[in-house]
């Protein structure tokens, strides 16, 4: 009862939630109901120069933080993007820069170095892509740029591996797509993959490397003849996780075998305040740029929770993803196996769902991801290995199925939606156990959500058909638990029954070859 009390007068719970979770909870425990730096004046009209607010920098280094402001519309040709470029854009559908490219840009091509902070969907791969592709026009050579991404955090709350590999192979279509009038070659550099298949890629001399830490250092120790030491340009991407302990020792080492005189670049969605660790990356009068709050949503994005008991969640989840089955939606749980879970649950009731998570092999996840794309599969399960840098632009729908331990976590999940200045919608579902979390989530982005508006009796008419799937769900990852012939944790029954859900659907019957297993 006590517990109760204290969520019900916690000092962030408003007075319009506090009925809601008072029922949920007694709901719950069975109680009785409660009522309960700036740019040169030269170079830019004085309009456009931004507010600079001096900061305290890393020692021996200028540096200032930028706030954007919202005035007249800027170009990309008004940055000073080349015409080769212009195009690119114009190809690309980038018809005016965002925030944090108007921003980080010019000074970019300045030749400054920048710490670049914005929220998730703003277009920061194009913030340090063009800059780098601009400088290479002028002087074109082999190895020119450097850009690194996370290979993988660890939820301890949920003790799985999360990896982000798929990070950096989206960094590499996009250099591509912008330099495919130039030639522009790109390499990835990431595990999951032959490492003979990357040397071979890397002997054809790349103007630009993609990679993860690890498997960029293996390449640099064991592949002959591949060296950085004429290298011009490295970007470290989600840099709040590249500056972790878990890969310090990884990137100390790169930094040795890379040359000094260089341009080094940060952006990411959020960044902690040791600025004292950017002393290891070498930055030299560096710019840092915020082009919005630390933790914000973009403004075309609608979010709404709904409270709901735990044992009712699945009926609500079903729910919404009926009401709007025409839409692409993205499912965050906490736990990989509640990603195979609800897919197997979702697809008996006649639902294209797949699963994606830190379990599966590399090539399993590309193949979920390129589906979803695809649209094959408009529902995607996942844990939070899509909640960061993946560009997947048509996701309407984003729902929280578990409300994230870490607040952050929710930022960049919600910001898989409403990408590129589209509309998006996201629902957060939360249960008696997840209530501070949820309030911790709104404290973190200042306002309180609206709620989702449901009859709760018409969700529970479809309780009984709801766990009779989930009761078969179960029963048939007790049945892939129980194979022994896997090679791997998630990339057997499970997947296989995907790949026969999704020929049955193409072709109206399984191949001979489903139907003899």
């Amino acid at each position: 009862m006590l517990r109760i009390s204290a969520l019900l007068h916690h000092r962030f719970a408003s007075e319009a939630h506090r009925p809601a979770i008072a029922l949920l909870l007694c709901t719950a425990l069975a109680l009785p109901h409660v009522s309960a730096e700036g740019l040169k004046p030269s170079k830019v009209p004085q309009k456009h120069l931004p507010r600079v607010e001096n900061i305290l920098g890393v020692p021996g280094h200028e540096s200032c933080r930028i706030m954007a402001d919202d005035g007249d519309e800027r170009t990309f040709k008004s940055l000073g993007v080349c015409d080769q470029l212009l195009e690119a854009c114009e190809n690309m559908g980038w018809k005016t820069p965002s925030k944090i490219q108007a921003e980080a840009i010019p000074h970019a091509l300045e030749g400054r170095d920048v710490i670049g902070l914005a929220q998730t969907g703003s277009g920061k791969t194009g913030a340090f892509a063009l800059p780098i592709i601009q400088a290479l026009l002028d002087n074109p050579q082999p190895f020119f740029a450097c850009i690194l991404s996370p290979t993988r955090f660890v939820d301890y709350i949920t003790s799985c591996t999360v990896f982000l590999k798929e990070l950096a192979i989206q960094i590499s279509q996009q250099f591509e797509a912008l330099g495919s009038a130039i030639g522009l070659k790109c390499s990835v550099l990431v595990g999951g993959i032959d490492m003979m298949a990357q040397a071979v890629s890397l002997a054809k001399r790349p103007h630009i490397v993609v990679g993860t830490p690890g498997r960029l250092l293996d390449h640099l120790s064991n592949t002959k003849g591949f060296s950085l030491r004429m290298l011009k340009y490295l970007v470290l991407d989600e840099a709040d996780r590249l500056l972790n302990m878990d890969f310090e020792k990884a990137i100390d080492d790169i930094l040795k075998a890379i040359p000094r005189d260089r341009r080094t670049y940060l952006f990411s969605a959020t960044m902690t305040k040791k600025v004292g660790k950017l002393q290891r990356a070498c930055l030299k009068n560096p710019v840092k740029i915020e082009a919005s709050s630390k933790y914000s949503t973009v403004d075309t994005l609608k979010q709404q929770f709904r409270l709901v008991p735990a044992k009712y969640k699945d009926c609500y989840l079903v729910y919404i993803l009926t009401a709007m089955s025409g839409s692409t939606s993205m499912v965050f749980t906490r736990t990989c196996d509640s990603t195979r879970l609800l897919a197997l649950l979702l697809r008996n009731l006649g639902l294209k769902a797949i699963p994606i998570s830190g379990q599966m092999s590399q090539t399993k996840r590309l193949g979920a991801l390129n589906k979803f794309k695809a649209g094959s599969c408009n529902i995607l399960l996942c844990t939070d290995v899509a909640s960061r840098g993946l560009d997947i632009p048509s996701v309407d729908l984003v729902i929280n199925y578990d409300i994230p331990s870490n607040s952050k976590d929710y930022i960049h999940r919600v910001g898989r939606t409403a990408r590129a200045g589209r509309s998006g919608l996201a629902i957060a579902l939360v249960n008696q156990y997840e209530v501070e979390w949820y309030l911790q989530i709104e404290q973190l982005i200042g306002k309180k959500l609206p709620e989702f508006q449901s009859e709760e009796a018409e969700v529970l008419l479809l309780l009984e058909r709801v766990s009779d799937a989930k009761r078969i769900a179960q029963m048939k990852m007790k049945e892939s638990a129980g194979n022994k012939k896997r090679r791997r944790v998630g990339d057997g029954d499970d997947d296989e029954e995907i790949e026969r859900y999704e020929t049955t659907n193409k072709g109206g019957k399984a191949s001979k070859k489903s139907r003899r297993k």
